[in-house]
């Protein structure tokens, strides 16, 4: 892909996402004053298990499909995909019985829905990238972002508490499948044999990224119960609401980035020779010219955050959120690394480093996770949150400096 194909292809998921997010941030208002901040810890709670899940539910054999070299590996890698995502499927369909049981609720019934529908839309999200159906991408994010709001807002209004705020992002997530293209029903007709020496050729996804992509998740998911534990739903509530809107920002510009950035450095990778993964010179560049841009669009709100953090909350969501905002102003450095480095996990995956990306990102999870242990037991909530924003800020800074001085494939006349 050209720079001004990238470019194009960037403002086309950008403007999507812009939509997407736009909505759920404008009905977060009505939704925090339709529930209670322990309602919302439940369904924080919820959705953390779910994306754990759901992150890994084809064993990340969907990020190979931008790999692919013809239209039938495509299909081969889709129905291994698919015939994974099954199987997992029915696996969270007996934890969700499982845990409705010890909650003594209904609501943990949802969850094979959602493992479900979040893997459908994320195995037909890589095949519109792609296929560089980047329109279909938009649509499909306005949809399971926005739509999930709406479906919220109205679950809300019709009382259905906790139940309504799982149920609106599970009904989107499915209709966003459908509108970022589904998956084919040729897929079914690949032959084993091509089934078998795609999960042969891909074996890097399901051994190295899938671990990844498991604990980046489990992180988040980690992250929520401590909180719960130590201080309780309402205080695991302030700390979704303050995730979910503060990460909101780089959902969208990640989002807007990494397929099309994953798209243009799949063209450009080499190795050394050993087996690991190597740049080539412009690929390198590319990489360092959007964590400096990022840096730049990250630096307004950082400052903002730390200067009116507890006043912003009050304003938008009302004064039972107060702690949130004190929360979200303790968060603001660790957003601010965390928006650079959202759409820079797939730069790994293109330059073949997914053992580097592994280990890293298992070093990363420990010093978030200690750092919230350590703050929660030092003065509660909000001290947690400046514990993980000066140790994180340090971990990205190092992540940061070793992507500026990746390897580089040799010219082609060093290589002779």
């Amino acid at each position: 892909m050209t720079r001004s194909g990238l470019l194009r292809a960037s403002l086309t998921l950008l403007a999507g996402g812009a939509l997407s997010q736009v909505i759920p941030l404008a009905l977060a208002p009505l939704l925090t004053r339709l529930a209670a901040p322990a309602e919302f810890g439940l369904y924080h709670t919820f959705a953390a298990v779910a994306a754990n899940v759901a992150v890994v539910a084809c064993a990340r054999f969907e990020f190979a499909l931008p790999l692919a070299r013809d239209d039938d590996e495509a299909r081969a890698i889709t129905r291994l995909a698919l015939a994974i995502l099954t199987a997992v499927s029915l696996v969270a369909l007996a934890a969700g019985l499982l845990w409705a049981w010890l909650a003594g609720a209904a609501w943990p019934l949802a969850l094979p829905l959602a493992v479900a529908g979040l893997g459908l839309l994320s195995l037909a999200g890589l095949r519109a990238t792609r296929e560089q159906r980047f329109s279909a991408l938009a649509r499909s994010r306005v949809v399971h972002q926005g739509g999930g709001a709406v479906m919220q807002l109205l679950l809300l209004w019709l009382q259905w508490g906790t139940m309504g705020l799982i149920a609106g992002p599970i009904c989107a997530a499915w209709a966003a499948a459908a509108v970022a293209g589904g998956v084919p029903a040729r897929a079914a007709f690949a032959e084993r044999a091509q089934v078998l020496e795609a999960a042969r050729r891909h074996r890097d996804f399901p051994l190295l990224n899938t671990p990844h992509a498991f604990l980046g998740a489990l992180q988040d998911t980690l992250a929520i119960a401590l909180v719960a534990a130590w201080a309780g739903p309402a205080a695991a509530g302030s700390w979704g609401l303050c995730m979910r809107i503060l990460k909101a920002p780089a959902t969208l510009v990640g989002g807007a980035v990494s397929q099309p950035l994953y798209a243009q450095l799949s063209e450009q990778v080499g190795t050394d020779g050993n087996g690991s993964g190597c740049a080539s010179a412009s690929a390198r560049a590319s990489v360092v010219r959007v964590m400096a841009l990022l840096g730049l669009l990250a630096a307004p709100g950082v400052m903002l955050l730390l200067w009116g953090g507890p006043a912003l909350f009050v304003w938008a969501f009302g004064a039972a959120w107060h702690d949130a905002g004190m929360l979200a102003a303790a968060l603001a450095l660790y957003i601010g690394v965390h928006f650079v480095a959202s759409p820079l996990g797939v730069v790994t995956m293109a330059w073949q480093a997914q053992g580097f990306a592994l280990r890293i990102a298992v070093v990363g999870q420990v010093i978030f996770l200690v750092a919230l242990c350590a703050g929660l037991a030092w003065g509660g909530l909000v001290a947690a949150g400046w514990a993980v924003s000066v140790a994180m800020s340090g971990f990205f800074a190092v992540y940061f400096w070793r992507l500026a001085r990746w390897p580089l494939t040799m010219p082609r006349t060093e290589r002779a």
